[in-house]
């Protein structure tokens, strides 16, 4: 049965396929293999059937409402989906069911999606890795004892585990392009405002966080990324204007291999080396150049800003102090000794990196980096201690993505290679504000280049 969002499309349009079919393969799937993984948190399964015959009429009509028509998806519980839980991974949360979708997940049922549940999530989606005291931990499908990352770790392992095709996740700090890294993923995050969000939970990432996807190909993501994006009047954000497509074929990459003295594992650093050596041969114009930015200032922004927006929602409501993990609750007691100097600090250091990546990309088309500094760690750990024999803290791990989140630009991480242990391994390639499109279209004919990583053994437990 065809994996890829692209293929089953093709193959429902033709009727080789039917989405009552794909639904009930799923839903097996789901229940004989998830008890090792732990993905799914809520599953719909009688409305995933009712919407999969609904398709199934339209597709025979030969009224698809859109490629998308018919194809099972995962929702991250970040996301508001109606009539399904949504707990943000928190026990504070438990029992709250909101009454409408969230904006994205509303586009997608009316392009003919299926839901078919929602993933796990650390608590209010703030750590790299994935579990919480109300749902527990969320294993890799390449490997059971190891995490694959977060905070949309649930929605990567669901696409991993081949429950479904594509997941839409969030990334605030890159919690879709890390675990797509560590899962053997394509992972999508657009420019701020290009995917519009309404009637969602409250923001505590600022302007930093967007929806995005994962997926098996970059065809998947740009189907995807064509019923998602658009402008709503009722987000501001989404009235941007998209860049002009560049005007050159043979493209000027910023390779960025470590950032400072960070520590990045040999393994990861030598495939991303080798794909930069890939697009060099290719023609295009690589300059290897040391990292563009203050470290210790973007890691106070996101400091400062995450922790304050904890410390907000725990103040608003006042029952979830109670019941919010230990994480959570630390994080919050962080942000009450920062002030409002501290946050409109904040705000202007990151307006000040905006202005600097808008300088970069007008003298590159893209920055490459790793994705991830590390390979997947064990699963219930919050991240690696060790990377590259040397100690590492919280972030060390995922230094090379905050910065795309405090920017707002589009970034895309593809799978370029496995390691010897048997672990996907990802590179991270970004474009300037609004290049989404240039970005996805190059990003399609690079993968092209490369083997696509294969299937993590689903059959040997490991």
């Amino acid at each position: 049965m065809p994996e890829t969002v692209t293929d089953i499309a093709t193959a429902l349009r033709q009727g080789r396929l039917t989405s009552t079919a794909l639904v009930e393969r799923s839903l097996k799937r789901i229940r004989r293999l998830d008890g090792r993984f732990n993905s799914f948190v809520a599953l719909d399964e009688s409305g995933a059937a009712e919407a999969a015959r609904q398709s199934d009429a339209r597709l025979s009509k030969g009224a698809a409402r859109s490629a998308l028509e018919g194809v099972p998806v995962s929702i991250k519980d970040s996301i508001h989906v109606a009539g399904l839980p949504s707990t943000w991974g928190s026990r504070a949360l438990a029992t709250f069911m909101p009454p409408i979708d969230e904006l994205p997940v509303a586009r997608l049922r009316a392009a003919g999606a299926i839901v078919m549940g929602k993933t796990n999530v650390p608590e209010f989606t703030l750590e790299g890795y994935t579990g919480n005291d109300l749902f527990g931990v969320t294993r890799n499908p390449w490997n059971a004892d190891l995490t694959p990352g977060g905070s949309s770790g649930g929605a990567a392992a669901s696409v991993a585990a081949g429950f479904v095709p594509a997941a839409l996740g969030t990334d605030g700090g890159g919690s879709i392009r890390r675990p797509a890294c560590h899962t053997g993923l394509v992972g999508f995050k657009p420019s701020i405002g290009r995917w519009p969000r309404i009637d969602g939970f409250s923001v505590i990432l600022a302007d930093f966080e967007t929806a995005g996807t994962l997926s098996r190909t970059v065809e998947d993501a740009m189907l995807l990324d064509g019923v998602l994006k658009g402008p709503d009047q009722r987000d501001r954000r989404s009235l941007y204007a998209a860049a002009e497509p560049w005007p050159r074929e043979k493209l000027r990459v910023l390779y960025v291999p470590r950032f400072g003295d960070s520590p990045v594992d040999p393994e990861v650093a030598s495939h991303v080396a080798a794909f930069a050596r890939t697009l060099k041969s290719l023609g295009h114009e690589v300059t290897e150049k040391p990292v563009f930015f203050d470290l210790d200032e973007a890691a106070r922004i996101w400091s400062v800003v995450s922790r304050s927006g904890v410390a907000w929602l725990l103040r608003e409501n006042p029952g979830f102090e109670r019941e919010a993990g230990a994480s959570a609750r630390a994080m919050a007691a962080e942000g009450r000794k920062m002030t409002g100097a501290d946050y409109t600090g904040a705000l202007e250091r990151a307006g000040g990196l905006r202005r600097r990546c808008a300088e970069l990309f007008a003298e590159a088309d893209l920055v490459l980096t790793p994705t991830a500094a590390a390979l997947p760690w064990p699963a219930a750990a919050a991240y690696p201690d060790m990377i590259d024999g040397r100690p590492a803290g919280p972030r060390d791990h995922a230094v090379f993505t905050g910065w795309v989140n405090i920017s707002g630009v589009p970034a895309i991480s593809l799978p370029i290679g496995v390691s010897r242990s048997g672990l996907p391994i990802g590179a991270q390639l970004a474009a300037g504000f609004g290049a989404d499109d240039s970005l996805l279209e190059f990003a399609r004919a690079i993968s092209r280049e490369i083997p696509p990583p294969p299937l993590p053994d689903m059959e040997t437990p490991r």
